[in-house]
């Protein structure tokens, strides 16, 4: 149905900012197609929140209610599968599909987010997005006042205890190794009560998911509800920098305030641009973006 099909907007990634951004667009009468592999970040996660009208309902459940509601435009194209190339042209992009569908279109929006790079401890997958958290604004009302752990060193550690502190008293900062922390840093978490351990972790134990205890090498262990991890990353979607679109330092890509990256006709919205990685940012980032890609196509046009 898509192949060939020459097309207003194609969309590369259709989980929240994407379905965000095909809606703003769909309702400007243009021609979207979304690619998507349906494999989003927060698979795992089993509750969203701070999303209003849907606070506690599955990330899964939320998408499948955005899925229905964005194809009812005639003017939209759902196509699972993966984007594997991408080149520019006087006219805009063509994009080749891995099943080898091709399509063409005049803008390109890139809602692809990012990949979570997991420690190798054993136990730390399985309860990923379950009781090891990256958000407290996500998920830290639930845990409240909970056993919780931080697993982070340095700067990193020190930004991440303070804030977790807001949620719960009873914590503990976890290095997973000699602590880079400074004196000063050491000494103002010690002064809030806060345990470090620089122990380095051998295990997560748990039931299906819900964090138990971290097991340190030495043998000992911390019985832990929650551990908190700010972890590495990578771009999801390897095709922006293909095109030249530049990166900032922290990894993600370089967007203006109307979502343009620094590729002309090239946009992008969602987690591959920004660190506030919620539903309702990612919602937000997609509709801004539908809303300028469709205003650049009008400026172009009249």
């Amino acid at each position: 149905m898509l192949n060939n099909k020459k097309l207003d907007v194609i969309i590369v990634g259709g989980s929240f900012a994407g379905l965000a951004a095909a809606m703003a667009l769909g309702r400007a009468l243009r021609t979207v197609a979304i690619i998507d592999s349906g494999m989003p970040c927060n698979q795992t996660t089993p509750a969203s929140h701070n999303f209003l009208t849907q606070d506690g309902k599955s990330p899964g459940d939320i998408a499948s209610i955005a899925r229905q509601q964005v194809l009812q435009y005639n003017t939209i194209d759902l196509y699972n599968g993966v984007a594997k190339s991408i080149f520019q042209n006087p006219k805009g992009f063509d994009v080749t599909n891995a099943d080898g569908t091709k399509l063409s279109s005049r803008k390109v929006i890139f809602a692809t987010g990012i990949k979570d790079v997991l420690p190798s401890i054993p136990g730390f997958a399985a309860c990923w997005g379950k009781s090891v958290l990256h958000c407290p604004y996500c998920h830290g009302y639930e845990v409240r006042e909970q056993p919780t752990g931080i697993l982070a060193n340095g700067d990193a550690a020190y930004e991440l205890t303070a804030l977790i502190s807001n949620w719960t008293s009873r914590l503990s900062l976890l290095t997973n190794g000699k602590s880079t922390l400074t004196e000063l840093q050491t000494q103002k978490i010690r002064q809030h009560g806060i345990a470090i351990f620089e122990n380095e972790i051998a295990q997560m134990q748990h039931e299906d998911g819900n964090l138990q205890q971290v097991v340190f090498r030495d043998g000992t262990s911390i019985a832990l509800k929650a551990l908190y991890a700010r972890l590495p990353f990578e771009q999801h979607c390897i095709l922006p920098k293909s095109l030249g679109a530049e990166f900032g330092e922290d990894g993600y890509l370089k967007v203006d305030a109307s979502y343009k990256t620094t590729v002309d006709g090239v946009f992008a919205c969602g987690d591959s641009t920004s660190r506030m990685r919620t539903v309702a940012n990612a919602v937000s980032s997609g509709t801004t973006a539908g809303m300028m890609v469709n205003k650049e196509l009008i400026n172009e046009d009249f």
